[in-house]
C-alpha cells in the first residue's frame, strides 16, 4: 500500500478524489506497491486546479502532475497526445499524458501527467539551442497537418481562429461594451475609445480578410495558446526533447495565429532569429512565408482578435454581475490596443510568395 495517498488534496474540496486516488494507486503499482505519499505543490495558484504530487515508491522518488479540467478540455487533450499529433509523427512532442479519470457526476475529469520538471522555456533569459528546437517543432507541427483529413475533428472539438474569430469576436465585444452603463467620467471615456478601436476593426473586416485568404495559406492544427510557460526543453538520454503542453485552446486555423503568440513572447531584437527559424523549417515542407508586411497584418488581426474577446468577458461581467474590477480589465485591454507595435521590422523578409505548399 501507499501511504498517506488519502492525504493527497486532502480538505481541498475538489470534486473526484476517491477516484483520483485510485487512478495514482494503479499507476504507482497497484495495492502491491510499497511507499508514501510525502507532499503535493500547488502549480496553478490562480485558480488551484494543478498539483504536483511526490511519492516514494520502493526508496525511489516518482512526481507526478495532475490537473483537474472541464470534459470537453480534457477530451481535446486526450486527442492532441493520443491522436492528432501521433497522426504527423509528433506523439513525443506533446503532453505527457499517463491517464485521466472522470468524476462520476461528469462534473470534471482528473488528468495524470509525467512531471517535465521546471524546463519550461524562459523569455526573459532566453536560451537559443531551446528556443530553436521549440520553433522547428511548431513549424513542423503547422506544416504536417496543413490540409490533414483529421481538421474536421479538430475543429469539431476545438476552436476556429480564422477570420470567423475575429468578426466574431469584435462584434460580441461591440455588443457587450454598447450596452455597459459608465458611472464615472473616466469609464465613460474608456467604453468611447473601446468603441471607436472595436468599430474600427470591424470596418477593416473585407481587407483583413482578403489579406488572410492571400497570405494566411493553409489550414492547420494550432496550439492556440503559444506561451512560452507551455514550451517544455527537456533533457533526456537522448538529447533535448521539445514538448508542448496545455492544448486547452487547440483549434484550426493559419499558422500566423500560433507564431503571433510565440513571437510576442520574446523581445524585438529576438524575433527576426526565431522567426528565421521557423522560416527555414517550412521551407523544408515546401511552405514559401510571404513579407514581413504581410505577416505583421496577419499577427495584428491575430492580436486583435484576441483583444477583442477579453473584452467580452469583463464587460458581461458589469452587466450581468455589477462587478466592478471589469472597468479595470477593459482598461487593461484598452492599453494592449494603444501599445500594440509591428511584431517583425519591415526589412526582416523579402519574399513575395504566399505561406502555401509548393
Amino acid at each position: 500500500m501507499i501511504d498517506g495517498l488519502d492525504k493527497v488534496l486532502e480538505n481541498s474540496g475538489h470534486p473526484g478524489l476517491p477516484e483520483l486516488r485510485g487512478l495514482l494507486q494503479e499507476l504507482l503499482g497497484g495495492r502491491q506497491a510499497n511507499g508514501c505519499f510525502i507532499e503535493q505543490q500547488i502549480l496553478q495558484p490562480r485558480d488551484l486546479r494543478v498539483f504536483r504530487l511526490r511519492f516514494v515508491i520502493k526508496d525511489e522518488t516518482r512526481t507526478l502532475v495532475v490537473k483537474r479540467v472541464k470534459p470537453e478540455i480534457a477530451r481535446r487533450n486526450e486527442l492532441v497526445a493520443k491522436r492528432w499529433l501521433p497522426a504527423i509523427g509528433l506523439t513525443d512532442c506533446g503532453p505527457p499524458l499517463l491517464a485521466s479519470i472522470a468524476e462520476p457526476s461528469g462534473i470534471c475529469v482528473w488528468h495524470i501527467y509525467h512531471d517535465l520538471g521546471q524546463h519550461e522555456l524562459d523569455c526573459r533569459h532566453p536560451d537559443r539551442e531551446g528556443i530553436r528546437l521549440a520553433i522547428e517543432v511548431i513549424a513542423r507541427m503547422h506544416t504536417r497537418f496543413a490540409g490533414h483529413h483529421l481538421l474536421g475533428e479538430v475543429r469539431l472539438h476545438g476552436g476556429d481562429f480564422g477570420i470567423h474569430f475575429f468578426d466574431s469576436n469584435v462584434r460580441d465585444a461591440i455588443y457587450a461594451v454598447t450596452a455597459c452603463q459608465p458611472s464615472a467620467k473616466q469609464q465613460d471615456q474608456l467604453r468611447d475609445r473601446l468603441l471607436t478601436r472595436l468599430h474600427k476593426l470591424r470596418d477593416e473586416l473585407p481587407q483583413r480578410a482578403e489579406a488572410l485568404e492571400e497570405y494566411g495559406g493553409p489550414e492547420t492544427l494550432l496550439h492556440g495558446d503559444l506561451w512560452t510557460i507551455n514550451v517544455f526543453v527537456v533533457p533526456t538520454a537522448h538529447g533535448l526533447q521539445v514538448r508542448l503542453i496545455d492544448w486547452e485552446h487547440a483549434g484550426v486555423g493559419p499558422a500566423s495565429y500560433d507564431l503571433s503568440t510565440f513571437l510576442l513572447r520574446f523581445s524585438p531584437p529576438q524575433r527576426p532569429w526565431i522567426f528565421d527559424a521557423y522560416k527555414q523549417q517550412a521551407l523544408l515542407a515546401g511552405w514559401h512565408l510571404p513579407p514581413a508586411q504581410e505577416l505583421n497584418l496577419l499577427f495584428e488581426t491575430a492580436e486583435y482578435a484576441r483583444f477583442a474577446n477579453r473584452v467580452i468577458w469583463p464587460a458581461i461581467a458589469l452587466l450581468q454581475d455589477r462587478a466592478s474590477w471589469g472597468w479595470d480589465v477593459l482598461a487593461e485591454v484598452d492599453r494592449w490596443f494603444e501599445h500594440l507595435e509591428p511584431v517583425l521590422p519591415r526589412e526582416q523578409h523579402t519574399s513575395t510568395t504566399c505561406a502555401t505548399p509548393s
